[in-house]
């Protein structure tokens, strides 16, 4: 089970959560969604409200709902689900069902974003602002360009209102 909590109340560091723990864009419905793999975002505070950014590559299968949708979830797990965060970051929603390859079971969230029973913190987004990135945004130096861009396909920046966190009881 679940309990709700103010984002305030949040003890764990964004860091390791996001960078090192990885955590699971997803958006839709419960029963049409479809999940990836992320390990770039972060969360603060804009427009005076708790947010967290994500960053989605315009050909991830995840992207297209996500933008079609109002809200979205990042959920976060302990490591015995570090191999299905492995596997949903390397296949596509396209050619296979990662939802039940993985196991999941699917709820939603109070404004209908699909989140992962298994998961130990979801955070609910209301989607605010999407961005596409472009070479322009880039301001440090055409390394990081190159080095994360060699194909162009720059993310686009997600901002979400948090609306809602989830942790496991």
């Amino acid at each position: 089970m679940f309990k709700a909590i103010d984002p305030r109340e949040l003890t764990k560091n964004p860091f390791s959560l996001i960078g090192e723990q990885w955590m699971l864009i997803t958006a839709g419905t419960p029963d049409k969604c479809n999940t990836m793999t992320a390990s770039w975002g972060g969360v603060g505070v804009m427009w005076n409200v708790p947010c967290a950014t994500c960053y989605i590559r315009p050909q991830r299968f995840t992207k297209g709902f996500v933008d079609e949708s109002d809200c979205f979830t990042l959920c976060f797990f302990g490591e015995e689900y570090r191999k299905a965060l492995g596997f949903c970051g390397s296949k596509s929603g396209r050619d296979v069902d990662k939802i039940k390859e993985c196991g999941f079971t699917m709820a939603a969230a109070e404004c209908g974003a699909p989140y992962m029973e298994q998961a130990e913190l979801v955070l609910v987004c209301k989607k605010r602002y999407a961005q596409p990135m472009s070479p322009d945004f880039l301001t440090s130096g055409p390394e990081i360009d190159q080095k994360w861009y060699p194909n162009h396909d720059w993310h686009t920046m997600y901002i979400g209102e948090i609306v809602q966190v989830l942790v496991k009881d």
